[in-house]
């Protein structure tokens, strides 16, 4: 029977990186109002690099986040170096693979195993999974450890890290350590085969609903941290058009800001680049792909869990010969000079949750002038509002419960990190 008179207000949304509500209102079976409230405080990261030298703009801004803490120091580099004309040598390109990597591997075990997996097995967190789950848990730890310890040997430090900046890699990683990590990654295999063991016997949602997926591209490669912009609408244009991308607007019940491109939404993270790059994956990704039954084109929002795992498997893979190609050099700390002038530079990486953008305008003496940071949660977010006002008339025969329950999971599925999302770039200071 349907439930033609509903009200939810999720305060505030468990499992995710911040604050953010859901409101829901049918009456007499019509969908009144659908909403995703980001309500924490801007936190004007870009006005807080106004000023500083380009030396600091990077251990900056990998504040915004103590997940994606990497992702945002190798955005910000890009940035730097898109401005002053800086080529990068392979060490070095390589290092930040590494480093992403590592990222990518913490992240996503964090979301799958401790936040998403609960959701399916009617668990309100991970903590009755210990019991129940035991050995999966522990499995899960050990996983999401190995992804802080290659950015710690990486990084110089497990978060915020220290050995990457604008003149050079300060550290570089000794021959035991990356013999270390190539050990531990392929232990690391074998325990993501035993958890899809898992993954294969939770029942997925059946909803979906297309949208634009916008990733990087690159011909030949399942790229992270280098490449064009792709649409899968419209197709590949320069990353310095990104803001032709992204365009980006505000609306009234959200502190974070929002993104179109050719449609009123779009989707950007681990499903939207499967979707665009999935024939570049590795071997075992491809396999692991079939095996979990994502196929691209996937429409299906609660399949982006199963898509990081399957990403899991070509960081995995990738991070393997990355390590292995290193262990055959002659690793060395570089240093580089370059010319200062008043520039403009746009960097873009894959960070866990989608396509990130940093753009920086310095001075002649390397001072940034003006900064736009664009983030992949607030490029999502009228994406999952679009998601739920198709989803929550199918599913008015549920339960309150359950419709609430549902809606948070599909939240969920976009692994948001609304913290990031809270930029605003302009701050007027009056006097009292």
């Amino acid at each position: 029977m349907s439930n033609n008179n509903v009200k939810i207000n999720v305060n505030h949304i468990t499992r995710v990186e911040g604050h953010g509500n859901i409101t829901i209102d049918v009456s007499n079976g019509e969908l009144k109002e659908c909403k995703l409230h980001v309500v924490e405080a801007p936190r004007f990261f870009e006005a807080m690099l106004k000023g500083r030298h380009y030396n600091d703009v990077g251990l900056i801004v990998c504040r915004i986040c103590g997940i994606c803490s990497a992702g945002h120091m190798l955005a910000s580099l890009k940035a730097s170096e898109d401005a002053f004309g800086i080529t990068i040598s392979d060490q070095e390109r390589k290092l930040r693979m590494l480093l992403n990597c590592g990222e990518f591997f913490e992240s996503h075990v964090l979301h799958v195993y401790f936040l998403a997996v609960p959701d399916f097995v009617g668990a309100k967190s991970v903590l009755p999974l210990v019991k129940t789950h035991k050995d999966t848990v522990i499995q899960a730890l050990k996983l999401k450890k190995l992804g802080h310890d290659i950015g710690n040997i990486i990084g110089g430090r497990l978060i915020h890290s220290i050995s990457m900046n604008v003149k050079a890699v300060s550290k570089v990683p000794t021959k035991k350590e990356l013999e270390e990590i190539i050990s531990r990654l392929k232990d690391a295999k074998k325990e993501i085969a035993i958890g899809a063991n898992i993954l294969k016997t939770l029942k997925i949602p059946d909803f979906e609903r297309e949208t634009e997926y916008i990733s990087l591209y690159k011909p030949g490669e399942y790229t992270f941290l280098e490449g064009s912009i792709f649409s899968s609408d419209s197709g590949e244009t320069s990353y310095k058009n990104y803001r032709e991308t992204t365009n980006e607007y505000l609306v009234d019940h959200s502190t974070a800001k929002r993104a179109k491109h050719k449609r009123n939404s779009y989707m950007v993270g681990a499903l939207a680049r499967f979707n665009n790059n999935n024939q570049w994956l590795s071997d075992d990704a491809k396999q692991m792909a079939h095996d979990l039954g994502l196929k691209a084109p996937c429409y299906n929002p609660y399949m982006i869990t199963v898509a990081q795992f399957v990403e899991l498997v070509h960081i995995t893979d990738d991070s393997i010969k990355i390590a292995e190609d290193l262990l055959n050099k002659s690793l060395e700390v570089e240093d580089r000079t370059f010319p200062l002038k008043a520039v403009t530079g746009v960097g873009a990486i894959e960070v866990p949750r989608g396509i990130l953008f940093h753009e920086y305008s310095y001075n002649d003496k390397g001072y940034l002038e003006k900064a736009n940071c664009i983030i992949p949660t607030g490029q999502n977010l009228e994406n999952i509002e679009n998601d739920m006002r198709k989803l929550t008339p199918t599913i008015l025969d549920k339960t309150k419960e359950e419709i609430t329950l549902m809606l948070e999971m599909l939240v969920r599925a976009y692994d948001p990190c609304i913290s990031c999302s809270t930029h605003l770039l302009d701050v007027k200071f009056v006097n009292a």
